[in-house]
């Protein structure tokens, strides 16, 4: 049976360059990068040389580099550590309703807690409006966290005119770019952004480590409490192997970009072109301003578990949504968001491509996808209902 991963939003392979980087790190060379001793003093230099390169992969400097155990905690830390690092009364801040779970909740989170908060709407693409931003801005907020592209329908937001809006008005600005590094060209020296999150499994480094850019006399303070490690800002040994492969996995992802997105995108649009030749198929997302590898399609009259289970019956793996709420039978927030009509969205599939996919496997899987379709429409009490 073939084998065929499209699901690399959810996670992407490590690569052997990688996961020859961190070995060192798993064996021999096992000191706390604290430690004062020959062993740390080994291990210490290897911690900063691995925030050099994630800072040059930014166009950064290391000192503005803060590393965590992956998106979620660079979320937390950026829209918490704001919130507790402003001292002057203000407390609103403003989001947007297809933003991650780990910062709208967080955002939820404050609101709970008396902080004043604004979930902005988003257009049929998943889109906010930099105007939007702008009207929402008032003189008590303090940060306005909206995502560079969206992890499910694959969306790019406006990101760098929101940061711009955000910095007349005097408001820092965080983006979850946890999607978008490695895949998009990003130079944080000349865009407009205070906070930036990533994490090194979206582009092919290991699971459980990140990082949360801070550019300098950001207001932050810590969320966790413990030693000194990281600027104080996120205590706790440090996962040093994790961490060396994730500075060997941005060196490597942020080399020949444009030519990377010449590939996805030209498998993308393949994939796109052969889905919508199907009956009834809606693609989610902006048609233009998305992802490379990114395809996410709404299927009508058939429920999006029952194609994936049946796709992987064919050794395809995709996803109905994001990995992190794979286990809820409740349908997408951002496709709700988006306007869409729930038993719709309950049928939407996302596909995304990595460094591994070809045109054949495109092709193998569009046909899956037709047969898969035809066959459960055959049975499905949609059809039934509306015929």
């Amino acid at each position: 049976m073939k084998k065929i991963y499209m699901d690399y939003s959810a996670t992407t392979p490590m690569r052997e360059e990688v996961l020859e980087a961190m070995l060192p790190y798993l064996r021999e060379r096992y000191g706390n990068p604290s430690s004062l001793h020959l062993f740390g003093r080994e291990t210490r230099k290897a911690l900063d040389e691995a925030r050099e390169k994630v800072a040059a992969g930014l166009g950064v400097t290391p000192e503005e580099i803060i590393f965590t155990s992956g998106g979620t905690e660079a979320n937390n830390l950026a829209i918490m550590g704001v919130a507790r690092g402003i001292s002057s009364g203000k407390n609103h801040i403003i989001t947007s309703a297809v933003e991650h779970h780990a910062a709208l909740d967080t955002v939820k989170f404050l609101g709970e807690r008396g902080y004043k908060i604004t979930i902005l709407p988003v257009d049929e693409y998943g889109i906010v409006s930099p105007q939007q931003v702008k009207d929402a801005i008032t003189d008590q907020t303090i940060l306005v966290s909206i995502m560079t592209a969206n992890n499910e329908v694959g969306s790019i937001l406006p990101f760098e005119e929101i940061g711009r809006i955000c910095r007349e008005k005097g408001v820092y600005y965080h983006t979850d770019a946890v999607q978008a590094i490695g895949h998009i060209p990003f130079n944080l020296h000349e865009q407009p952004v205070d906070l930036l999150s990533l994490s090194a499994h979206k582009f092919y480094g290991p699971k459980g480590v990140g990082a949360l850019y801070i550019r300098r006399k950001t207001r932050v303070k810590q969320i966790l409490f413990g030693g000194g490690q990281e600027r104080k800002l996120r205590p706790g040994t440090e996962n040093l192997s994790a961490i060396v492969g994730l500075g060997r996995a941005m060196e490597l992802a942020v080399a020949h970009i444009p030519e990377k997105i010449e590939k996805l995108s030209r498998l993308r649009d393949r994939l796109i072109q052969g889905l919508l030749q199907i009956e009834d198929v809606r693609l989610n997302g902006h048609p233009e301003k998305r992802l490379p590898g990114n395809v996410n399609v709404s299927i009508f009259f058939v429920e999006g578990e029952s194609l994936l289970l049946d796709l992987d019956l064919k050794g395809i793996a995709v996803s109905s949504g994001s990995a992190c709420t794979s286990g809820s039978l409740d349908p997408s927030h951002v496709l709700l968001a988006m306007g869409l009509d729930p038993q719709i969205a309950q049928g939407s599939l996302r596909f995304s491509l990595g460094a591994e996919n070809t045109i054949e496997e495109i092709d193998y899987t569009l046909e899956a996808v037709q047969e898969t379709v035809q066959k459960l429409r055959a049975m499905s009490p949609f059809i039934r209902n509306i015929c």
